[in-house]
């Protein structure tokens, strides 16, 4: 009997970049690409198959970075992502939302379409380039309470984790922007992490997100 294809997703806004990924993919005995999008909006418009290998540079417009990782794996996808960014909080960031791969941009196709196989076969793929950046990287959600964040601290840092902008916080709040900002600078010099990828992890590992979700704060927008 033949050997079912896997099947694999492609989350790119490069039209030349997602092309060539496409291209390597269809190429490739066993393997069928079946869904193609610019953005993790458009990708939940269109994606076929919960359990698919997805492979998405965070990079994005709309839900973009950690927060990307965190959507495609809420929809049952195993991440792998292929970024031209390797470092340390990009990587933890990503894989603290899930990720089960993790690539550089540099990475030839035979890596790539290797990586692909290992994680529809369950298994996690880094690149050897960038393996030194993830040791000791922290487990997803471990971190417990954050009893040094107020309520509201909490509730601008999850909706930040899920890649809303400054403005969409302000409008779902009902607040400024100005005041946003101030409640991420106090979240910053609490936590003294200072760029969004950072924060996002942070959020993801300590649960920030989980419960942002519960209070209906979960979406995906263009």
């Amino acid at each position: 009997m033949p050997t079912e294809r896997i099947a694999v997703g492609v989350v790119e806004s490069s039209p030349l970049y997602r092309t060539a990924v496409v291209r390597l993919l269809n190429e490739e005995p066993g393997v069928e690409v079946d869904a193609v999008a610019e953005s993790v909006a458009r990708f939940a418009a269109c994606r076929r198959r919960p359990g698919s290998v997805v492979v998405v540079d965070p990079s994005l417009p709309g839900v973009r970075d950690s927060a990307a990782v965190l959507a495609l794996t809420g929809m049952g996808h195993r991440v792998l992502v292929l970024s031209a960014w390797t470092g340390r909080a990009e990587v933890h960031g990503a894989l603290a939302a899930g990720a089960r791969g993790y690539l550089s941009k540099h990475a030839d196709g035979v890596e790539i379409v290797r990586a692909v196989h290992e994680i529809a076969a369950g298994n996690r793929y880094l690149s050897s380039s960038i393996a030194n950046a993830v040791l000791d990287v922290p487990g997803r959600r471990g971190g417990g309470s954050l009893p040094e964040l107020s309520d509201r601290e909490r509730e601008v840092l999850g909706r930040l984790a899920l890649g809303e902008r400054d403005q969409d916080i302000a409008c779902a709040l009902a607040i400024s922007v100005r005041t946003v900002r101030s409640y991420l600078d106090r979240v910053r010099d609490k936590t003294g992490l200072r760029r969004r990828p950072e924060l996002t992890r942070y959020a993801i590992e300590h649960g920030v997100v989980a419960d942002e979700r519960a209070c209906g704060g979960d979406r995906v927008s263009a």
